[in-house]
């Protein structure tokens, strides 16, 4: 009997311990089960597809009004992209003078070292910086010319944004014939009527120019002096062409002395001008400077020698008032064009370089193609339609949603 209850209980155990495992198997059977339904859940959570962090490097020859400009509307451009989802950062590193050439050589490599994604320059001066660009180019990172849209030999930049600076300066050449008898829109000359939002670019002037007689150019006349930039860049060379190529057709146009150089420096603009006047008491009719900070310290120069002549007054050849003429435009020289203290100003759109520097240089940052140039179309700055330029220039609104719709990073 005792054996009997022993084989029974031992039985017992038994079966309690198949029942045991078989319960273990079912629970682990379930646990992969359950996870592999959380799985779809974790998937479904959205994801950040905002383009990762874009830096900018920009080295603009100086930090005056023509640069300080263009670098305003960089900045500009930034903080519209990063308001629309972006994180873009601008780095701008600008050289002392104009003359420092090889502080904008170390900048750039300065720029490649810290493996920024794009580089855009407004070189100081083209053949010195042009090793510097190549290397950059080769490391992967595009670059970006403002200032210019003439390719640089050598140097596979991803796209231009500026102007002609020849063209430029034949643009303030004209304004120049238009203020002293040619037909236009200054002056005493015969006036044409343009609308109220017309470009007086290159077009305009040489249509209206084209058909003069020979009789008809003898009788604009005018004696003038010429400030340039840094005696035989690139930059300057062009300018004093570009008028050239024009006021030396008229005969009754004459340009006195040698031209000064005043290295786009205002101060250096202010002793030019000093020195000129000294040298025509009279019969001076005016300075073309070949740059807006330059022009800036002849219109100063000439006001408190009490020789500015303003634009509400008809030129008066040979008495000794001095009408100014310059180049670049910004919002400082606009008001002075509004007041009348300069005649006219081309502008090369130091706004637009900015605000499509900003915008190309994100696109190309997210691996988009943009156009190899872009021209800003330089075209004439006056009374009449300064305020079209500064305080509040018409640009046009970027769309940042398809670019980052099409953005690669």
């Amino acid at each position: 009997m005792n054996k009997k209850m022993s084989f029974i209980m031992v039985a017992l155990i038994v079966v309690g311990m198949l029942l045991t495992s078989c319960a273990k198997t079912d629970s682990a059977v379930e646990e992969p089960v359950t996870v592999e339904e959380s799985e779809p859940e974790m998937a479904a959570e959205p994801e950040d597809t905002a383009p990762s962090t874009i830096v900018i490097g920009w080295t603009p020859p100086d930090i005056t009004g023509v640069f300080k400009t263009a670098t305003d509307f960089f900045q500009a451009s930034v903080d519209d992209a990063n308001a629309n989802g972006f994180d873009v950062q601008l780095i701008t590193q600008s050289l002392t003078s104009h003359t420092a050439f090889a502080d904008q050589v170390a900048i750039i490599e300065d720029f490649v070292q810290r493996k920024v994604d794009v580089i855009a320059i407004s070189p100081v001066e083209v053949d010195v910086v042009k090793p510097a660009l190549q290397k950059a180019v080769e490391a992967g990172i595009p670059v970006i010319v403002v200032n210019m849209l003439e390719p640089i030999e050598g140097v596979d930049a991803s796209t231009y944004i500026g102007f002609d600076n020849t063209v430029g300066a034949e643009i303030t050449a004209y304004a120049v014939l238009d203020y002293f008898g040619g037909p236009g829109v200054l002056g005493s000359g015969e006036k044409v009527e343009i609308e109220p939002d017309q470009y007086l670019d290159i077009g305009f002037w040489e249509s209206l120019y084209g058909d003069l007689s020979e009789e008809e150019k003898a009788g604009i006349q005018g004696r003038g002096a010429i400030i340039e930039g840094v005696a035989g860049d690139f930059f300057s060379n062009a300018r004093v062409q570009g008028f050239h190529n024009v006021v030396d057709q008229y005969p009754g146009i004459e340009i006195v002395g040698n031209t000064c150089a005043a290295d786009w420096n205002r101060e250096k603009g202010v002793k030019c001008t000093e020195d000129i006047l000294q040298a025509n008491a009279t019969n001076l009719d005016f300075i073309w400077a070949a740059s807006n900070e330059m022009g800036l310290g002849a219109m100063l120069t000439a006001e408190t020698a009490d020789r500015l002549e303003v634009a509400s007054e008809n030129p008066v050849i040979g008495d000794e008032k001095v009408a100014i003429f310059t180049n670049d435009n910004t919002p400082e020289s606009t008001d002075r064009i509004a007041e009348g203290k300069i005649i006219a100003e081309t502008t090369h759109g130091f706004a637009d370089w900015g605000w499509y520097g900003g915008q190309f240089a994100v696109r190309l940052a997210c691996g988009e193609e943009v156009p190899a140039t872009y021209d800003i179309n330089p075209r004439i700055v006056y009374q009449d339609n300064a305020r079209q330029f500064y305080p509040d220039p018409v640009l046009p609104a970027i769309d940042w949603e398809e670019i980052k719709a099409n953005c690669s990073r």
